[in-house]
């Protein structure tokens, strides 16, 4: 297979950016054609700046419990989001200069505007000001992403209906805040805005928060969310709104009522597959407008691929990332796949969340699916924070390790943290994962004391009930 010598890339978001970088390194010329800021929209409206504001949070959080632990600090912790928002713009800017200065030392070509499809080899862009041109390559790289949906019943205004986007960008602290959706997003801004003294009532259609993570993990955020004051209504739905000049009002089913200040749409996300010309060249989508492809991120036109939040599988920055580079390394001949059973996620709640492979109920489901007793074939073994030595000393004893595994091969089938660092801390675990470790093996490699990850090892060994601080545990 002969490599083509120019490839175009549909937008410069984590997966798009990542992928004109590893054809550039592969040796390829690089175009990437983006409408709005290099980075996307994790960069710039999502991921980095609401860890931005939520570090600042964390950081008064600690504070507050600093007198217990020896540090006098003189008067009640306040926020200046005006100046919160400014510095996470600071750091936003920071990092799309490097992407910037990365294209430039890779010879990247970026193009401003919108681009468009006009046959398997041809992208079409028109800039802000109306001019047109025609870029051809060898191949396409469609990484669109998604974007923040416009529902009926919940029409975004930006000024009391909101995005995250806008949240982002508020300078003055809500008095109250209603958030509907318990995802991802509604509980990380839950998290966020009761730090900053907003009282915030969060709304969840279905049973619980967080209702796609382990039940274990779900039921301890909504715990720690109500210590923050959060006022939690799972299985609730909203039927109206109702505003006013002051005030937004949600009614719900069954005639609960809650005014706020501010709203926050938080119910997923759209696919960017429309506008960019995929019926003209014949690229197949989903029911949901996901755009179709296979192992090697092809769509169903030879030469043109797709990767990231448009093609619908796993909607993370970091997958988008990965499924970047592997589109470029097919494109380049170098062939190559990427595993979905094995990606790490982080939450950044207060506390954090991280999480690798099935929950306990799926792995129990899947068990039961194949004729075994889930009784007998899912061992799981817990370890709590309070137990760890580097949490007490640091005053970080809120949450737990949790280790699923198959019996009796030892497989590692998921691994769940909530606690400090949690995000960080999953890794390990995703990499045993990866490579094919056992619990066994996991529980056996020597941990550094003192530290927080001492806690996944006591949860792989208490798998066989063997967790040195832990009281006995009965096996069945």
């Amino acid at each position: 297979m002969t490599s083509p010598k120019h490839i175009a890339v549909l937008g410069a978001g984590p997966g798009g950016y990542v992928a004109a970088i590893r054809a550039a390194q592969l040796g390829a010329r690089v175009t990437v054609v983006e409408s709005h800021a290099l980075g996307g929209v994790c960069l710039n409206w999502g991921c980095i700046p609401s860890k931005a504001l939520l570090s600042v949070v964390e950081l008064g959080d600690k504070v507050k419990k600093s007198e217990d632990m020896g540090l006098l600090v003189q008067g009640p912790v306040t926020y200046d989001l005006a100046r919160m928002v400014a510095r996470k713009d600071k750091v936003v800017a920071t990092l799309v200069k490097g992407i910037a200065t990365l294209f430039k030392a890779w010879n990247i070509e970026h193009v401003q505007g919108a681009g468009s499809l006009q046959d398997r080899q041809t992208v079409t862009v028109t800039a802000d000001d109306g001019t047109v041109r025609d870029i051809q390559a060898d191949a396409i790289v469609i990484a669109t992403g998604s974007s923040w949906p416009n529902l009926p019943q919940f029409p975004i205004d930006g000024m009391q209906i909101l995005t995250s986007q806008h949240l982002l960008d508020l300078n003055i602290i809500p008095a109250s805040l209603l958030i509907i959706g318990a995802g991802v997003e509604g509980c990380e801004f839950a998290a966020l805005y009761s730090g900053l003294g907003t009282e915030v009532t969060i709304v969840e259609l279905m049973a619980r928060v967080l209702p796609l993570e382990d039940e274990e993990i779900s039921s301890t955020m909504e715990r720690e969310l109500k210590k923050r004051g959060v006022t939690v209504l799972t299985g609730a739905i909203v039927e109206r709104l109702e505003r006013s000049p002051a005030t937004i009002t949600a009614y719900l089913k069954g005639g609960t009522q809650l005014a706020a200040d501010k709203l926050l749409v938080s119910v997923g996300r759209g696919l960017n597959s429309k506008g960019i010309g995929l019926e003209r060249v014949g690229v197949q989508t989903g029911q949901r407008g996901e755009i179709l492809i296979n192992e090697r991120m092809e769509t169903t036109v030879p030469g043109i691929y797709a990767i990231g939040d448009v093609v619908g599988k796993v909607m993370l920055a970091h997958v988008a990332s990965a499924q970047g580079k592997v589109a470029v390394e097919n494109i380049m001949g170098h062939e190559t796949s990427i595993r979905y059973d094995v990606i790490p996620a982080g939450i950044f709640t207060l506390p954090e969340i991280g999480r690798v492979g099935v929950t306990e109920q799926q792995a129990r489901e899947r068990v039961q699916a194949v004729g075994q007793n889930p009784d007998l074939a899912v061992r799981v073994g817990r370890f709590r924070y309070a137990g760890v030595g580097k949490a007490q000393a640091i005053g970080d004893t809120t949450g737990f390790f949790k280790v699923i595994a198959e019996s009796p091969s030892g497989r590692i089938l998921g691994v769940h943290i909530v606690g400090a660092h949690a995000a960080d801390l999953v890794h390990e675990a995703a990499l045993a994962m990866q490579v094919g470790a056992t619990v066994r093996q996991m529980a056996e490699m020597i941990h550094a004391h003192p530290t927080l990850a001492e806690g996944l090892m006591e949860a792989a060994e208490d798998v066989e009930g063997k967790a040195i601080h832990q009281a006995r545990k009965k096996m069945a």
